[in-house]
């Protein structure tokens, strides 16, 4: 099932995550996680993760590729991401996949979080909203723009197809 908001490409879930620093016995969130990919790469090193999402229709996706996965360190929660936040005491690390209300939700993970947060956007001016939001923070620590293109089969030969390009922009809170 496909819907606004995801999935995650594998090559800009690859870079996203090492950006996290991510290590064994982590305690980390996703939120705004849609189909729960990322918040599967990230449970193969934490110890724990919550998946977060307001949507229904990604709780119902998530709910079948987590029964079927195998492991039990994601915890899905069908909730308002700054909803999560405000319950939520400490986090080793959080990703960002979703930019609603995204000033309030960085000023909530720079108290709660002891680590990185990673925000994924495609829209040019969420990018520059968290980066002014993780500067006044005073947690900003970079940004990156991530052009992935795939190989086509064309003519007898390949051609490359690109794949939405997406800001990764990284906050660092200790």
């Amino acid at each position: 099932m496909r819907f606004k908001g995801g999935p995650t490409q594998d090559e800009v879930m690859a870079v996203s995550i090492q950006k996290l620093g991510l290590k064994k016995g982590d305690v980390v969130a996703d939120i705004g996680c849609g189909t729960c990919k990322v918040a599967m790469a990230m449970a193969e090193i934490a110890e724990k993760v919550y998946a977060v999402d307001v949507r229904k229709e990604a709780m119902d996706v998530s709910r079948v590729k987590l029964n079927t996965w195998g492991k039990s360190n994601v915890e899905l929660r069908h909730q308002d991401g700054i909803d999560f936040l405000k319950e939520c005491d400490h986090l080793d690390g959080a990703f960002v996949g979703g930019t609603r209300r995204l000033d309030e939700m960085l000023a909530l993970l720079k108290d709660r979080v002891d680590g990185r947060i990673v925000v994924n956007t495609v829209l040019l001016s969420s990018m520059n909203k968290a980066v002014v939001s993780m500067n006044k923070l005073g947690i900003f620590k970079e940004a990156i723009h991530v052009q992935v293109s795939r190989s086509h089969d064309l003519a007898g030969s390949i051609m490359f197809r690109p794949i939405d390009p997406v800001f990764i922009i990284v906050g660092e809170v200790n």
